[in-house]
């Protein structure tokens, strides 16, 4: 399985991005690729191109929404709701791939920004939920492990925890 994150500019170097985390946790498994409208990354669309690749993002699904057999290739597109919608329609080639749109039992702890969606997951969980759907029972408890770690307390305050 393989994780793309097709992430915005502004995502780099930004300490509240789950991301990196994935990307330390899974290792080759999974990738950072910077989005860029102009240039859009080949190697991705060469893989798109071949098939079994599969955007996570909400909204209007594939009828097989569910079913994630055939797809070993997820997208996930990394920034804010409001960067991710912007990289969604200007991004040709994740407009006729299909797209999966995931159902999770519980609601988001991650608690390092205001204003978040409340049925909305951030990147490192919906990782964590895909590895779940997929089998991958313990990369899922490692990145999940690892994610506890990185979110201040909840209830925490921006600020009152160091680092955070």
């Amino acid at each position: 399985m393989k994780i793309t994150l097709l992430t915005h500019s502004k995502e780099f170097g930004k300490r509240s991005n789950t991301g990196s985390l994935v990307v330390d946790v899974l290792g080759a498994a999974a990738e950072q690729v910077r989005w860029d409208r102009m240039n859009p990354p080949a190697t991705l669309l060469r893989e798109i191109e071949a098939g079994g690749v599969a955007l996570v993002y909400p909204g209007a699904t594939d009828e097989r929404d569910g079913d994630l057999s055939g797809i070993e290739h997820f997208i996930i597109i990394d920034g804010t709701w409001h960067e991710a919608r912007k990289i969604h329609q200007r991004s040709p080639y994740l407009q006729n791939i299909r797209r999966v749109c995931l159902k999770p039992v519980g609601k988001s702890l991650y608690n390092l920004r205001k204003n978040q969606k409340e049925a909305c997951l951030c990147t490192a969980e919906c990782v964590i939920e895909l590895l779940l759907c997929k089998g991958h029972m313990d990369e899922a408890q490692r990145l999940r492990d690892e994610f506890l770690s990185f979110i201040r307390p909840q209830g925490a305050l921006r600020g009152q925890v160091q680092g955070h």
